[in-house]
């Protein structure tokens, strides 16, 4: 992190300033963006830091973009509402970005 520093000198710095750093053990870190695509960080490492009683994450791993995949919830509501088959609303899904409203009302077109 900063050269010649000892990591418990920082560690001890950090706290008479406030800060606490805790690791967290994750397995995946999934983000979902408003836009229906995701981005999925595989392997990371997670450090939640706190300051002032504020937290905030610092997370590194291996990174992955693409669309989220419409749950199974997200389907059958679609097949109900729209009256068609889990086919057809999946694939309504996919091309409303995952938005159950729009797949539904493009199905009712």
């Amino acid at each position: 992190m900063l050269p010649n520093l000892n990591p418990k000198q920082l560690e001890k710095a950090m706290k008479k300033m406030g800060m606490s750093v805790d690791e967290i053990d994750a397995e995946e870190v999934l983000i979902k963006l408003r836009d229906g695509s995701q981005i999925t960080i595989s392997d990371p490492q997670v450090a939640k830091m706190n300051m002032q009683g504020q937290d905030s994450f610092q997370i590194s791993g291996t990174v992955s973009e693409g669309q989220s995949e419409a749950t199974e919830s997200d389907i059958e509501m679609v097949v109900q509402q729209a009256g068609v088959s889990e086919d057809v609303a999946r694939e309504a899904l996919k091309s409303s970005g995952n938005d159950i409203a729009k797949a539904i009302l493009s199905l009712q077109d």
